[in-house]
């Protein structure tokens, strides 16, 4: 069973559906007991950063989510469920990242070319034999909608980069850790094969 972790800012309902389609069974997971329960686990996101540590906090989710990834149990982080892996971001004014994730998260530079946030759809570059991309074609195009990406410490971490004026890590994968900034659960044909790499890992 995956546990959807709910914290009252992710497309709860878009990542479950997606993985019910692949034939998975799934619990939205709300509390620390929920989590405990599953050998994977799935942090969607959509947000601020400060709002979701707060959230995570009042449900007291954060030492059974490090808990599960301590214990080398799956877990795949989307958006911003990505983005809190890391040790901090410059959009929190006041709260730390989980740091699990060596790095920080930082915002695109205003500009006149491109338009912040990055909305839309945009291609893969992948770089690394990453299970998470297993079968999924270099110059894949996937939804991505966000302001803010990471920059990982050890760049051996990043399975896939994306172009929007910078090169930023769209994939990271660290041992049972994986990560995405784009919306799998929102990009089509190519997003349901990654969350079926997810399913089988």
């Amino acid at each position: 069973m995956i546990a959807i972790i709910d914290y009252g800012m992710g497309n709860i309902h878009s990542v479950q559906k997606a993985l019910e389609s692949l034939g998975e069974k799934t619990i939205v997971a709300g509390s620390p007991q929920d989590l405990k329960k599953c050998q994977k686990a799935v942090l969607p996101g959509v947000g601020a950063f400060d709002d979701a540590m707060s959230e995570l906090n009042k449900k007291h989710l954060i030492p059974a989510l490090v808990d599960h990834i301590k214990n080398k149990k799956i877990f795949l982080g989307i958006c911003l469920g990505m983005q809190i892996l890391f040790e901090a971001s410059t959009e929190a004014k006041v709260a730390k990242g989980l740091g699990l994730l060596k790095g920080r998260v930082v915002r695109f530079q205003d500009s006149h070319k491109l338009k912040v946030p990055h909305m839309g759809w945009n291609q893969l570059k992948v770089k690394s034999p990453c299970l998470l991309l297993k079968d999924i074609p270099d110059g894949s195009y996937v939804y991505f909608c966000h302001s803010y990406y990471p920059q990982p410490k050890d760049e051996g971490m990043i399975a896939a980069t994306t172009d929007y004026e910078t090169d930023f890590a769209s994939v990271v994968w660290q041992d049972n850790i994986y990560a995405v900034q784009f919306h799998p659960e929102k990009s089509q044909e190519v997003g349901l094969k990654i969350l079926n790499n997810f399913v089988k890992l």
